[in-house]
């Protein structure tokens, strides 16, 4: 079970360190995003052989990394080599890296696929919640791609946790309406 005080000083760092931002075309906290995160992994624990400190943990914090100026060894001190390494995984490389475009997903499924399945549930709940109606800009390319990539972690990922495979098999479906 994820301790309350480990669960409140992630939540609390990750509203310090995403202060100001906001979810993307919403004048909603970025934390409401992060916590609906958090909220998808605890409703599907227990899954077997889940460490529930990771989940919750990287849940919390999973975009930390790449939207903000924290370091992975701030993530270290203060949480733990395992959650840090989790966090890792689960940021995407950027657009400077030497991975091109076309392949940075299945980069970031192979990096999430050597972490423990907490960090696979995170990757699980993360685009169960970002399956929600596109921002009005995106082209139906954009759409039909976003769509794609949730199959892709769905038939990477989804073995982890029947729940989630459910859950984002049935986001994926309602999808297709912005298609």
């Amino acid at each position: 079970m994820f301790a309350p005080d480990r669960y409140v000083a992630a939540l609390r760092f990750a509203a310090e360190r995403h202060h100001g931002q906001h979810m993307q075309e919403s004048q909603l906290p970025y934390l409401v995003h992060l916590v609906a995160v958090a909220a998808e992994v605890t409703a599907a624990l227990p899954a077997e052989g889940v460490d529930v400190d990771v989940a919750i943990g990287c849940a919390l914090l999973h975009d930390i990394l790449e939207d903000t100026p924290t370091t992975r060894a701030e993530l270290v001190e203060r949480f733990g080599e395992p959650i840090a390494a989790g966090v890792s995984a689960l940021t995407k490389a950027s657009s400077d890296s030497l991975i091109l475009k076309e392949h940075r997903m299945a980069d970031s499924l192979a990096r999430i696929r050597a972490q423990p399945p907490a960090v696979w549930i995170v990757k699980l709940a993360d685009r169960i919640t970002n399956l929600a109606p596109p921002p009005a800009g995106w082209s139906r390319d954009k759409r039909v791609a976003y769509r794609d990539e949730a199959m892709q972690i769905a038939d990477a990922l989804g073995g982890v946790c029947p729940q989630l495979d459910a859950r984002i098999r049935a986001k994926i479906a309602t999808y297709a309406a912005y298609l």
